[in-house]
């Protein structure tokens, strides 16, 4: 197989990559592998025009070395991106130098009963519908592919994270979608792909208008427009924000947030553009039902999943049931009041200190929301929870004497870990913590049949219903009203434990 040798058209370096034929082929560019295998390169089909190919440097320069230079900068381009490092020319084509995945992004076995996609890209869309993970279903993903309900929290974290970044920065991705986003559910893990058609909002407008399922309802409803008419909606910050929303919705209960039963149009390119656009609604809208699933019409693999009545939206907790109503209620016509990235990372991550493993072994889940009874159950599979359950609400010191609930609770469970951002609301859990900050403080065991905490770094831990320091190695026991003091420090948290399904 001919190996072909390409230049860089920003500094004259070279790069090889091997050509056997047949490449991977996307919409836009055919890629290729290094004979190394550690980066790939990406020719484009049709050659970019002028601002096109301005775009693809500074993408590969200026802003690779603003992230680069940024607090956690190796983070995001290690972890969060696959981000074009230099611009090659060959035969008067253009292309771009992207390093290759990280080896937990390519399917170790794929179909549960054949090897065809083995080896092949974990793109979000195996994982965001409901038939791939039916058992029942001919091509469904082996288990050992699929993860627990938790892992898909933690994925749309880090697509949070890399959305949020690429914003402060005042950048938007203009195509997000299951396509442009690799997941391992098995680690938890998540990348953002296909970062060459970013756009800069009146300096380098987008090329594509985004993918089916993802683009935001007015950018549908003005496509028909001229493009330099002032109507006309075109991808933006705001629209990566519906897109995003649509991810996490589609990942965490695999159904479209939009597809619904209520038909606008008997031509169905008519109808696809009015349900997803202008007469765009909410298939779980509160007073509004006549967009629900209709389940004689839902293909049989999708069916547990369809079922909203069965899995409503709020099964995924109270912080996320207000932002997929903020976005597609509120604003889902007026882009204007979408949550932002960083709100939906803050909702997600305070949502899986809610989260209890169900204490079936045969659930496919294993992991679900405490859903705030007294008498919680899972909702994938019924079990309900056996033994108490404490619960912790995190309260903060408004003023001296006067502490207030922080809207922020923790499920506790057997080895539930205790860490900083939860003592201490100076500590905010997201990409920038320190190795120190990650080290957990205390943990949760059920011992002697009793809920305790143990102690592990807390400096300042204080029973204060039993006016009591606990110091570095010992318990204090989870009981109903219990108030801890969990740091005297400015910011330190007090908790205050309600025991569940007593």
């Amino acid at each position: 197989m001919p190996t072909i040798t390409v230049k860089s058209i920003i500094n004259g370096s070279t790069y090889q990559y091997v050509d056997n034929g047949e490449p991977k082929s996307g919409t836009a560019k055919n890629v290729y592998f290094s004979p190394d295998k550690k980066y790939v390169v990406a020719i484009f089909k049709k050659t970019p025009d002028f601002t096109q190919k301005q775009r693809l440097i500074k993408i590969a320069t200026d802003h690779l070395n603003r992230i680069r230079n940024s607090e956690g900068g190796d983070y995001y381009i290690d972890e969060l991106f696959r981000w074009p490092t230099d611009v090659v020319e060959y035969n008067k084509q253009i292309g771009i130098i992207v390093p290759l995945y990280k080896p937990n992004y390519f399917f170790k076995k794929g179909y549960s009963n054949q090897d065809l996609i083995k080896g092949d890209e974990k793109n979000g869309k195996w994982f965001a519908g409901a038939k791939f993970r039916n058992k029942q279903f001919p091509l469904s993903l082996d288990g050992s592919e699929l993860g627990t309900w938790l892992s898909y929290f933690q994925i749309c974290v880090n697509i949070a994270r890399g959305v949020k970044k690429l914003h402060q920065m005042g950048l938007s991705h203009s195509d997000l979608s299951y396509n442009n986003v690799l997941v391992d559910p098995v680690d938890k893990s998540a990348v953002i792909i296909d970062l060459d058609s970013l756009v800069v909002p009146g300096i380098w407008p987008a090329d594509v208008i985004g993918t089916a399922d993802f683009i935001a309802p007015e950018v549908l409803a003005t496509k028909h427009l001229d493009i330099k008419d002032p109507k006309r909606k075109l991808p933006s910050r705001l629209t990566d924000l519906h897109a995003f929303a649509c991810l996490v919705y589609m990942f965490l209960l695999h159904r479209h947030p939009l597809k619904g039963g209520k038909v606008h149009d008997l031509d169905t390119e008519k109808d696809d553009l009015l349900s997803m656009g202008e007469k765009a609604l909410f298939i779980e809208h509160p007073t509004d039902a006549t967009n629900r699933p209709k389940l004689n019409q839902v293909s049989k693999w999708d069916l547990f999943w369809a079922d909203v009545n069965k899995l409503p939206y709020t099964i995924t907790g109270p912080y996320l049931k207000d932002l997929f109503d903020q976005v597609f209620i509120k604003g889902l016509h007026t882009p204007t009041e979408r949550p932002t990235a960083d709100q939906w990372e803050q909702a997600l991550l305070k949502t899986t200190d809610l989260m209890q493993p169900c204490s079936n072994k045969n659930c496919e889940q294993k992991w679900y929301v405490f859903d705030n009874t007294n008498t919680p159950k899972c909702p994938f599979c019924g079990t309900k929870h056996t033994g108490t359950l404490p619960v912790l609400d995190l309260y903060y010191q408004f003023k001296p004497t006067v502490w207030k609930p922080e809207n922020h609770r923790l499920m506790v469970y057997s080895n539930q870990y205790l860490f900083q951002w939860h003592v201490n609301r100076n500590v905010t859990r997201n990409e920038r913590l320190s190795a120190e900050q990650k080290i957990p403080v205390g943990y949760f065991t059920f011992h002697n049949q009793k809920w305790v905490l143990v102690n592990q770094k807390l400096t300042s831990l204080k029973d204060l219903t039993d006016d009591k320091e606990i110091p570095i190695g010992q318990m204090v026991e989870l009981t109903d009203g219990k108030k801890l003091l969990l740091s005297k420090e400015d910011g330190g948290r007090v908790v205050v434990i309600t025991m569940a399904n007593k």
